[in-house]
């Protein structure tokens, strides 16, 4: 039998070196606002309520020194409008296209990145392409 448990996602944790740097990133990519910044970490939050009032869960930017050296194993997926225009304008804010083996599945539509820390994550065929 399946319970019921109260649970939410508070926060989507990430490690940075640079936290404020890379939430500044974050929030121009996204369109989201940072909302607290210090030395030990940046919170970068969406203004926009969802349907139900709800928020999305904020992002928060917490300072590890430690070297990004394996493939992240959770990243974000963007589902962009225009996928060029999108690719184009990420690149324009530091972020940086990235082979991790995609290339070698023809039937490939999605674009993977990397952030200026290094972390991947994908913009995905634009929506009127579906």
């Amino acid at each position: 039998m399946l319970g019921f448990f109260m649970l939410k996602i508070g926060y989507i944790t990430i490690d940075s070196k640079d936290t404020l740097a890379i939430s500044k990133f974050w929030a121009a990519v996204l369109g989201w606002e940072v909302t607290y910044g210090d030395e030990t970490g940046a919170m970068l939050e969406n203004p926009t309520k969802l349907e139900d009032g709800a928020k999305f869960p904020p992002i928060l930017f917490y300072k590890n020194p430690d070297e990004k050296v394996i493939k992240n194993r959770m990243h974000f997926d963007l589902q962009p409008d225009d996928q060029a225009a999108e690719v184009s304008r990420i690149e324009g804010l530091g972020g940086k296209r990235i082979e991790i083996g995609q290339s070698a599945d023809p039937a490939t539509t999605w674009v993977v990145m990397a952030d200026p820390e290094g972390n991947e994550f994908c913009v995905l065929k634009s929506q009127e392409a579906s």
